[in-house]
């Protein structure tokens, strides 16, 4: 696996110098270690309703990219900041609207303190029909939050470095169909990871490629 498509902007490459070495040095907060319990897993849910963010505290499904949820298996989790988080409120469960500033870093966080994950739903774009839609110089993946259109987390493959943006910049777009991930890549570039591939640094990666 490697870089698909044309030459990247120099801010995808410097990210992409991070991503690598974070992945062959199995730094710190490697996904292996984050690996839920999928034994009577509970299902997903369904994240309308105006849910916010755990993480930063932003809308549900408007902002485009993947969604995520993590159900943990003996802590209540708290939004980042104390905000509302919507009226269906679950002791167990944290809903995000981007994987990589939103779900990823919270769990990282909580996995240092010692907590398991009983399950970790993220969007799956070959659940979903979808298209590409363009707002000012970018272009975005829709936001699906019905529960059908997720899947456990450690089953898919990620693209990252593609030249679509999720709901604050640079994402992490999963795929349960190989064939979708090759579609996706021949058209919008980007690295297919695993689940297991990821970790803080290519996370650290993804978020400063958005600033620059």
């Amino acid at each position: 696996m490697g870089h698909i498509g044309d030459r990247p902007p120099i801010h995808r490459r410097r990210a992409l110098q991070v991503i690598g070495l974070g992945v062959i040095t199995g730094s710190t907060g490697c996904l292996g270690a984050l690996q839920p319990d999928n034994r009577n897993s509970p299902d997903p849910i369904d994240l309308s309703g105006d849910k916010l963010d755990f993480h930063g505290g932003m809308k549900i499904g408007m902002h485009g990219g993947p969604n995520g949820q993590i159900f943990y298996k003996h802590n209540e989790p708290e939004p980042v900041g104390g905000t509302s988080s919507g009226s269906e409120r679950q002791d167990d469960i944290a809903w995000f609207h981007t994987l990589v500033h939103g779900l990823f870093p919270y769990h990282f966080e909580r996995v240092n303190r010692g907590w398991e994950a009983a399950a970790i739903y993220v969007t799956d774009y070959s659940a979903t029909d979808w298209e590409v839609v363009e707002r000012g110089n970018n272009t975005y993946m829709p936001a699906p939050t019905a529960p059908e259109t997720f899947r456990d987390a450690t089953g898919l493959s990620y693209v990252a470095e593609s030249d679509v943006m999720g709901g604050m910049g640079p994402e992490l777009h999963p795929f349960s169909d190989p064939d979708d991930v090759s579609k996706f890549t021949d058209t919008h570039g980007g690295q297919i990871f695993s689940f297991t591939d990821i970790n803080q640094r290519m996370i650290q990666g993804l978020q400063r490629a958005g600033e620059q």
